[in-house]
């Protein structure tokens, strides 16, 4: 993974670009540690060698995996950056991607592995955003 600042001005803007293999869960959380980001969203478009979407299922209180063992290409990413409770970055990315016959899936995306690229905008947000656990859901959501 490579990034760049493209626009320093009140917000950054960054450029993040990963590499065939890169794991972009862990890579773009490893990337909002190292530049302290704690509030941002993201815009992104690539392509996979596989992944794992996830829907979560609201009885079980859990994500449902479901495994893309294939070459797909990213239709949409997007998601934002926001600190959990602990004060560490958090991701919640939401992606779209197109099979070779053209049918999309879509959900959550809990793990993804590039092939050959896939370009990231993130955007850093104005104002601090706090992750809180929400008992009913079970998920850490944001709290204004």
């Amino acid at each position: 993974m490579k990034s760049r600042i493209i626009n320093e001005g009140e917000l950054r803007t960054f450029a993040v670009v990963f590499d065939s293999g890169d794991e972009v869960v862990a890579g773009l959380l490893d990337f909002a540690r190292g530049h302290n980001i704690s509030a941002a969203e993201f815009t992104g478009i690539g392509a996979f060698s596989d992944l794992v979407l996830g829907y979560f299922d609201w009885q079980r209180k859990s994500y449902r995996r479901i495994p893309i063992a294939e070459q797909v290409e990213v239709v949409s990413l997007i998601g934002n950056i926001a600190r959990g409770e602990d004060g560490a970055p958090t991701l919640h990315p939401h992606i779209v991607v197109a099979k070779a016959d053209g049918s999309a899936h879509g959900g959550h995306l809990l793990e993804g592995h590039v092939r050959p690229t896939l370009e990231l905008v993130v955007t850093e947000a104005p104002a601090y955003l706090q992750r809180q656990h929400d008992r009913e859901s079970g998920l850490a959501l944001i709290r204004l």
